[in-house]
C-alpha cells in the first residue's frame, strides 16, 4: 500500500507511526499527555544582615577587681605557707634543758669536809660502773653497790675471779677460781667512810687539807684505824654533777689504788643476795 502513495506522504505516515510505536510500548503513563510547567520566578537576593559592633571597652574596665582577686589569693597563699611552716619550725627549735649549775667552791678546808658529808649523808643506796687504777698499772673494772649502813659489794668483770663484798660487819675478799676467801672487821677498812650510817669525815681521820680545782673539790685525809698502819685518803668530788668522782687509797706498804666512778645510781635499791657473805666457806 505504500508503495502506491508518494515519497513524501510515504515519509510523513512513516515518521508517525514510529511515534505512536513508542508511545506504546512506554505505558499508560507514557501516553499521557505532557504538561508542561511554567518557569518559576528567580528567586530575589536577600540583603545581608548588617554586621553591629559592640561600644568599644573603657580603659581599665575591671582591672580593680582582678587585682584585688589576685591580692586576696596572694595573702591566703601566704597564710597557708605560715601555718605549714609555723609547725614545723616549732620542731626544729632544739628543746632546751636546763643546765646544771655550778656550786659556789668552798672557801675554807671545814666548808669543803662539811659539802662532802652532806653528800655522803643524801643517799642510803648507791650502784654504778667502777675503773680501778693500780700502782702496776694494772686497770680493771666492774660494778659497785652500797646499801647503807654497813654494806657493799665490788664486782669485777671477766677474767677478774675477784668479790670484794661488806655484809655490815666483816669485809670477805673472795677468789672465785682459787676457792679463797679472806675476812676483816670492816672497821679495819679505809672503805668504810663509805657505809656509815652518818659520815662525818673530820670523825673517821685527820683532815690533811682541801683544795679546789676548776670544777673538782679534793679533800685529803689520813686513817690510823687500818690494819697493819695508816692508810692515806684522798676524795675528788665534782662540784657540777654532785657526785663524788674518785677516791685513791695508799694502803700503810705504799701501794696506790684509784677507783674512778660513773654512771650512779642512789634510787635503785640493790638486790639484798649481793651483800651475803657465806662464812662456811673453806679457807
Amino acid at each position: 500500500m505504500l508503495d502506491r502513495l508518494t515519497p513524501g506522504v510515504r515519509a510523513s505516515v512513516l515518521v508517525t507511526t514510529c511515534v505512536g510505536c513508542c508511545l506504546l510500548a512506554a505505558g499508560p503513563l507514557a501516553a499521557q499527555p505532557l504538561q508542561l510547567q511554567p518557569p518559576k520566578p528567580a528567586a530575589a537576593k536577600r540583603a545581608a544582615p548588617r554586621l553591629v559592633l559592640p561600644p568599644p571597652r573603657p580603659a581599665g574596665l575591671g582591672e580593680a577587681r582582678v587585682a584585688a582577686a589576685e591580692a586576696v589569693a596572694v595573702q591566703a597563699a601566704a597564710a597557708n605557707a605560715s601555718a605549714v611552716a609555723a609547725p614545723a619550725a616549732e620542731a626544729a627549735k632544739p628543746v632546751a634543758t636546763p643546765a646544771r649549775s655550778k656550786q659556789a667552791a668552798p672557801a675554807t678546808q671545814e666548808e669543803a669536809v662539811e659539802r662532802l658529808n652532806a653528800y655522803l649523808n643524801s643517799f642510803q643506796t648507791l650502784q654504778g660502773n667502777f675503773i680501778q687504777h693500780a700502782s702496776n698499772g694494772r686497770r680493771l673494772e666492774g660494778r659497785i653497790y652500797i646499801q647503807r649502813p654497813g654494806k657493799m659489794r665490788f664486782e669485777y668483770e671477766p677474767p677478774t675471779t675477784t668479790e670484794v663484798i661488806a655484809d655490815g660487819t666483816s669485809v670477805a675478799i673472795r677468789d672465785k677460781r682459787l676457792a679463797t676467801q679472806d675476812l676483816y672487821s670492816i672497821g679495819q677498812t679505809p672503805l668504810k667512810f663509805l657505809v656509815r650510817e652518818k659520815m662525818d669525815l673530820a670523825r673517821e681521820g685527820t683532815l690533811k687539807g682541801a683544795s679546789v680545782d676548776g670544777d673538782l673539790l679534793t679533800v685529803r685525809l689520813e686513817d690510823r684505824s687500818t690494819l697493819g698502819g695508816t692508810s692515806k685518803i684522798t676524795l675528788k668530788f665534782d662540784l657540777v654533777a654532785n657526785e663524788l668522782r674518785q677516791w685513791i687509797v695508799v694502803d700503810p706498804q705504799g701501794y696506790e689504788t684509784a677507783i674512778s666512778l660513773y654512771n650512779l645510781d642512789t634510787r635503785r635499791r640493790p638486790d639484798p643476795q649481793n651483800f651475803v657473805i657465806d662464812y662456811q666457806r673453806r679457807l
